[in-house]
């Protein structure tokens, strides 16, 4: 399953994360294919939290990275853009970055593909904004529950099944155990 995920990785010009999932698991965000490319690195991080000792950062001469914001410190930003950081700006939606635009300025700069990879806070901005095209889900045979327990989505939810996201063109692949669901959202239309 980890080469798989990789080898995703490497078909995406960028893969984009929370700064939940960053400060969490300080993550690389590559490939790991050998001869692949890494595809630059979006992190969503609404008040400059990221750690200038992370991986992200430590690397982000080798891996471009792009920080969206919508922090004004000019110390932290500077900092960052030392490091080989370039800081993407945004206007606050919901005290957060506002995806809708940062997808719009990536586009911009001929980033024409965008690998979500972040945990349920970024994802439910994506599927809530109507931003996703295609889904994959992995799930692993193992059972953790509890009730603080963490869904892969989070975000408002929803109140009524006829308004869930909904997922066509499914596949299911087996990887020793665990097991990868992808298709396509289907797209609300518009009213």
């Amino acid at each position: 399953l980890d080469s798989f995920a990789h080898a995703l990785r490497h078909q995406y010009a960028a893969i984009m994360a929370g700064i939940g999932t960053v400060l969490a698991d300080d993550p690389m965000l590559n490939a790991r294919i050998e001869h692949g490319n890494d595809p630059i690195r979006v992190i969503c991080d609404s008040n400059l939290r990221i750690s200038e000792g992370s991986n992200i950062v430590k690397t982000a001469r080798e891996i471009p990275t792009i920080i969206a914001t919508i922090s004004e410190d000019q110390e932290k930003i500077a900092k960052l853009e030392q490091k080989g950081c370039k800081i993407l700006k945004t206007s606050e939606q919901d005290g957060k970055v506002n995806v809708k635009e940062v997808l719009k300025q990536l586009r911009n700069m001929e980033i024409d593909s965008v690998l979500v990879e972040g945990g349920g806070a970024i994802h439910g901005s994506f599927l809530t904004s109507d931003l996703v095209q295609k889904v994959y889900c992995y799930i692993a045979p193992k059972m953790i529950g509890g009730k603080d327990a963490l869904s892969p989505v989070l975000g408002k939810g929803i109140e009524k099944m006829s308004d869930a996201v909904e997922i066509t063109d499914v596949t299911v692949q087996n990887f020793g155990g665990d097991i990868c669901v992808s298709g396509h959202v289907k797209q609300k239309k518009e009213g």
